[in-house]
């Protein structure tokens, strides 16, 4: 694990192994991230049509809060659902104006507000606790049948009050009962705070925020897997020793500091390169195939280039050793980057129903490393495979990228020779239209010099035609 920090500015953290980068964070101070924040809010409208809520919770545009995501204590009426249906109509148990405590579970993108739902849940270092669901459950992440069944033994023992729920995390497995009991009385005392101010704000307010990027590294990715944590800060190396002196007692030496002026964290460790391809639309593939991404409003497309190796000795075994590295590069980056919603990935297509099949299986193995909820289909007769991945809202791309201003956010902008007939034009109904002896442009200084070095010729015969002086302003 790497942690970079920039003081009082920005907070990168980056998961890697053997060299190769798997998961990268960050935080950037002055935009905080609001997922897992508890907010007091006050619904603002009811949508009838799309079964939800606007919330105003007090952080810029209003949240959207579906009928499904309402916890029942808020209904204003006791109300049965139709048959057939298994909630009632929103409108019918809401209203606006009424107050609500909600979570924040996506992040707003775009246009898009942030997505709420009343079902709060509280994640400490080994169990998540969940106010209003009286259930004891084992995440679904732990595979071993044994280990679950120890689990969910020792969790019977521990009674977590009324009207609360816990889920025991991945990084429980091995742990013991003190330690399960103890997360436990940290995260019920959080929830009375929690409650305790809810009583005592004026909505909309913040209630509870979730903690910075670092702290939140080691609660929930340091594993006994972690064998190193490499910090580039001196104060924030003693906070993480702090916090992994709690976890692992015996890994005094998990943290080390990176102390060295003269490179970055980045360059010591050659991750430099690869973090740059996580904004990169093309992905080189070690054999020289290439992964090219677009992001288009519906979906994540992603093409599969066989780049320089295409055309040399058997195509199809050319084909299969390029789509297996792709779909290995293809679950990493959709990791790195934290793409949602449907991607749709054209590999190379092959006439083997083998070769199919494995590529196949090697996405889908890759991919089962990943914490979002994931479910990847069958490769079509066209080479064409689909899989639709839960966002995760930590994407670096979405807290760094912004719309090209010249072309918009398309990738295209309309050409010089284009712009230069357009200028001329604009320029010709100013001569026959103005008084003015001199007739001043003002461009961008690409667009002037194509002006002044290509239709050097058209402006000449313009002057000479309207008895005119034109002038050129270059904007600095």
């Amino acid at each position: 694990m790497f942690i970079s920090v920039l003081p009082g500015e920005q907070v990168e953290v980056a998961l890697a192994e053997n060299g190769v980068l798997l998961e990268y964070y960050l935080d950037m101070l002055h935009q905080r991230k609001l997922k897992g924040n508890i907010y007091k809010g006050v619904i603002h409208n009811i949508d009838a049509n799309l079964q939800a809520a606007f919330v105003n919770y007090g952080a810029g545009k209003n949240g959207f809060l579906q009928i499904d995501e309402v916890h029942p204590e808020y209904w204003q009426a006791p109300h049965e659902p139709a048959k057939g249906k298994k909630f009632p109509p929103i409108q019918k148990v809401l209203k606006a104006g009424q107050e609500v405590l909600v979570q924040v579970v996506k992040e707003p993108t775009g246009n898009k507000g942030a997505f709420l739902t009343t079902w709060l849940s509280l994640a400490g270092r080994f169990l998540v606790l969940t106010p209003g669901q009286e259930q004891i459950g084992v995440s679904r992440k732990v595979n071993d049948e044994e280990e679950r069944a120890r689990l969910r033994e020792m969790m019977n023992g521990i009674d977590p009050g009324s009207g609360l729920g816990v889920i025991v995390r991945t990084v429980s497995a091995g742990t013991t009962k003190g330690t399960l009991k103890n997360d436990l009385q940290y995260l019920k005392r959080l929830w009375r705070d929690i409650r305790k101010k809810a009583t005592e704000v004026a909505a909309p307010a913040l209630v509870h925020q979730e903690p910075g990027l670092s702290e939140r590294a080691v609660r929930d990715y340091l594993t006994d897997d972690v064998a190193e944590i490499w910090v580039d800060n001196e104060a924030e190396a003693e906070n993480v020793r702090g916090m992994v002196s709690l976890l692992f007692p015996r890994k005094k030496d998990l943290v080390r500091l990176h102390g060295d002026p003269r490179q970055s964290l980045w360059d010591r460790f050659s991750l430099r390169r690869q973090l740059e391809q996580v904004y990169s639309r093309e992905v080189v593939l070690p054999s020289g195939g290439r992964l090219v991404f677009d992001q288009t409003e519906a979906l994540m497309a992603v093409d599969i280039n066989s780049g320089k190796i295409s055309g040399k000795g058997n195509f199809e075994a050319m084909a299969f050793k390029t789509n297996m590295e792709a779909a290995e590069a293809i679950a990493r980056h959709l990791r790195l980057r934290d793409i949602g919603g449907q991607v749709v990935i054209d590999f190379i297509e092959m006439r083997d129903k083998k070769h199919v099949l494995e590529v196949e299986k090697t996405l889908r193995q890759a991919m089962k490393n990943d914490r979002a909820r994931h479910d990847v289909a069958r490769m079509s007769s066209f080479g064409l495979l689909e899989l639709v991945r839960q966002r995760m809202g930590s994407s670096a791309l979405s807290i760094t990228l912004e719309p090209c201003p010249a072309c918009g956010g398309t990738g295209f902008r309309r050409n010089l020779e284009w712009q230069a007939l357009q200028a001329l034009r604009d320029l010709r109904a100013r001569l026959q239209s103005s008084n003015a002896p001199v007739c001043v442009f003002e461009t961008a200084r690409e667009l002037g010099l194509y002006l002044l070095n290509h239709k050097r010729d058209t402006l000449r015969d313009m002057e000479q035609l309207f008895g005119k002086c034109l002038e050129i302003s270059i904007q600095l």
